[in-house]
C-alpha cells in the first residue's frame, strides 16, 4: 500500500509541473480552461493533503517512506518520499495556500493577455514546492529546491518591462544561486560520509552527540544554514525580498506565505544533523535573531503597505530562525504555519485596507495617554497566564524553551493590543479585549501541542542550555522595546534621536546601497 499512497500524494504536484510541457500557444488560446484547470488541480491536492494530514494526526495513516524508483547503487539516486508529521504539515499549508491564490488570481488577473504564462508557472512553482516538501532524499530535495527557485525567478518577471521587476529578480537570482551552492556542497560532503542520500538512512546513521561527528559533517552542517539563510532572506541576505513588489500580488502572496519558508523547512528537515554542530545553529540563532529585530524595526517605519508586509516577513523568518537556532523546531514549525496563513490573507486583502481603515474611523478615541506601568503590567500578567496554561499542560521551561518564547512574543502583541484598548477608556471593551486574549493563549498553546505531537519523532529534542537561555532572554528584551516604542511615540511627539533613527530605519540602515556598491552589476542589473 505504501507505494501506492506514494504514487497518489506525488500524482497532482507532478501534473502541475508537467503542465509546463505543453505548447505555450495552447494555453493562450483556452487561458479561461487552462487557469480553471491548474485551479482544480491544485485544489484536488488540497483536498488530498488536508485529507492525509487528518488520518496522520488521528493516527488512522502511518508516516510513509517510499521508493517509487531506483538507479544505481541504493540509496543514491532515487525517487523516493518521506511523508511525516512535518512534511505533513508543510504539504498541507503549500496546497491550501497554493489553492486560495490560483482562486484569488482567477479575478485579479482576468483580463490579462499574460494569465496563460502566469498560471504554467504558477502550477510549476507549486508543484515544485510541493515536491520538495515529500522528498525522501537529500538529491531529489535539491532538484525541487532548485525548481522551486527557478519557477519563482519566471514569476518575478511577470512584468519584465519594469527594471525594478528585472533589478529584483536577478537580485533574487544571485543570492539563490549562492544557496544552491552552499546546499550541493552540503550533499557532496554528506554522501561522502554516509553513502547515501536517504534522509531516512542519513538520520539512521548520525552519531548520537556532536563529539562523534567528523568535521565534513560539521562543515555540511554550516553550508545547510547558509543555503536556509539566503533562502529565507536573513540579514545580509533580505535586501531581495522587499524588491520583489513589482509583482501581481497573489505572486508576493504566494512568495511571503510559502517559497520563503523553505529555507526553514530545510533546517527543521535536517535538525537531526544541524544539531551535531551546535555552532552552526548559535550562529543561526544570533543571525535569526538580528534579522528578526532588523525587520521588525523598519516595519514600523514603512508607509507603504506591501513594504511593509515584506519588511514584516523579514523579521518574521528571523524570529523563526532564531527558533530553530535554539532547537525549538516545533515551535518553528507552528511559527511557519501561523505565519504563511497569516501573510497570504494580509497581502491578498491589502487592497481593500483603504476600506478597512475607514470602517474603523468611528473607533473612540484615546481617553488616556500611554502609561509604561500599565503596558508592562498587561505584559507581565500576559506572559503568566501563558506560562502556567503551557507548564499546566505538562511543558517544561527547560525542554521546551522555543514554546514559551514563542508564547512571550505573542503575549507582547497581545499586551500591544491590550494597552491600546486601555487608552480609550472604555472599561466593557477593555474586559472583552481581556477575555479575547485568554482565548487566544489557549488557542496557541493547544496549536503548539497538536504540532509538537505530530513531528517530535522527526526532530531532535534539545534541553535549554546556558547560551540558548542567555540568547533568549537578550532577544525578548529587544523584542519588548520594539513593542512598547510604538506605543510611547503615539503618546507624544519623538525627540530628535528618534527623529534621526527614524530617516535611517524606514532606509533600511543602508544595507541595499552598500551592497550594490560592493557588488555591483550581480546586486544592480
Amino acid at each position: 500500500m505504501q507505494p501506492l499512497w506514494a504514487i497518489l500524494l506525488l500524482l497532482p504536484a507532478g501534473a502541475l509541473i508537467a503542465a509546463i510541457l505543453l505548447p505555450a500557444s495552447t494555453s493562450r488560446s483556452s487561458r479561461h480552461r487552462w487557469r480553471r484547470g491548474i485551479t482544480a488541480l491544485v485544489g484536488l491536492q488540497a483536498l488530498l493533503a488536508g485529507g492525509m494530514a487528518i488520518g496522520l494526526a488521528t493516527g488512522l495513516l502511518e508516516p510513509l517512506t517510499a521508493t517509487l524508483a531506483s538507479w544505481g547503487e541504493p540509496g543514491s539516486l532515487e525517487l523516493s518520499i518521506l511523508y511525516d508529521g512535518v512534511s505533513c504539515l508543510m504539504f498541507a499549508m503549500v496546497s491550501f495556500v497554493g489553492w486560495v491564490i490560483c482562486r484569488f488570481s482567477i479575478r485579479y488577473l482576468d483580463g490579462e493577455p499574460s494569465q496563460a504564462r502566469y498560471y504554467r508557472w504558477v502550477g510549476w512553482t507549486i508543484g515544485a514546492v510541493s515536491l520538495m516538501v515529500l522528498a525522501g532524499n537529500l538529491l531529489f530535495f535539491l532538484l525541487a529546491w532548485v525548481m522551486t527557485s527557478w519557477g519563482l525567478h519566471r514569476l518575478l518577471l511577470h512584468y519584465g518591462h519594469r527594471p525594478a521587476a528585472q533589478r529584483a529578480a536577478w537580485t533574487k537570482f544571485t543570492i539563490s544561486r549562492l544557496g544552491d551552492a552552499a546546499l550541493i556542497a552540503a550533499t557532496v560532503l554528506i554522501y561522502r560520509d554516509f553513502g547515501t542520500f536517504d534522509f531516512a538512512a542519513l538520520f539512521a546513521a548520525l552519531p548520537t552527540s556532536p563529539a562523534g561527528a567528523t568535521a565534513s559533517m560539521q562543515w555540511a552542517a554550516g553550508l545547510l544554514v547558509l543555503g536556509a539563510a539566503t533562502k529565507s532572506a536573513q540579514v545580509p541576505f533580505h535586501t531581495w525580498l522587499p524588491q520583489t513588489l513589482e509583482t501581481p500580488t497573489p505572486i508576493s502572496a504566494l512568495m511571503h506565505a510559502g517559497i520563503v519558508n523553505a529555507g526553514g523547512f530545510l533546517v527543521i528537515r535536517t535538525s537531526p544533523l544541524l544539531a551535531l554542530n551546535p555552532e552552526a545553529l548559535g550562529v543561526l540563532a544570533i543571525v535569526g535573531g538580528t534579522t528578526a529585530c532588523f525587520g521588525a524595526a523598519v516595519m514600523l517605519t514603512q508607509t507603504s503597505v506591501k513594504k511593509a508586509l515584506a519588511d514584516s516577513t523579514i523579521a518574521q523568518m528571523g524570529f523563526m530562525m532564531l527558533q530553530c537556532g535554539l532547537g525549538a523546531f516545533s515551535a518553528a514549525m507552528l511559527h511557519i504555519v501561523a505565519h504563511s496563513l497569516y501573510k497570504a490573507y494580509a497581502f491578498l486583502s491589502s487592497g481593500s485596507l483603504l476600506v478597512q481603515a475607514a470602517a474603523t474611523k468611528g473607533a473612540r478615541p484615546a481617553a488616556t495617554g500611554f502609561s509604561l506601568a500599565r503596558a508592562l503590567l498587561w505584559a507581565g500578567g500576559t506572559i503568566g497566564f501563558l506560562a502556567t496554561l503551557l507548564i499546566a499542560s505538562g511543558v517544561a521551561p527547560t525542554s521546551k524553551p522555543g514554546g514559551f518564547l514563542l508564547g512571550a512574543i505573542l503575549a507582547l502583541a497581545l499586551t500591544s493590543w491590550l494597552e491600546q484598548v486601555a487608552m480609550t477608556g472604555d472599561r466593557g471593551m477593555l474586559g472583552r479585549a481581556v477575555a479575547v486574549a485568554g482565548l487566544l493563549c489557549g488557542i496557541y498553546v493547544a496549536s503548539y501541542l497538536g504540532v509538537n505531537r505530530l513531528i517530535e519523532t522527526s526532530v531532535p529534542q534539545r534541553p535549554l542550555g546556558s547560551w540558548e537561555a542567555g540568547v533568549s532572554v537578550v532577544f525578548f528584551l529587544a523584542f519588548l522595546g520594539l513593542f512598547l516604542l510604538p506605543l510611547k511615540l503615539a503618546a507624544g511627539p519623538p525627540s530628535r534621536w528618534l527623529r534621526a533613527l527614524y530617516v535611517h530605519t524606514s532606509n533600511g540602515f543602508y544595507i541595499e546601497p552598500a551592497l550594490r556598491r560592493l557588488f555591483g552589476p550581480l546586486a544592480s542589473s
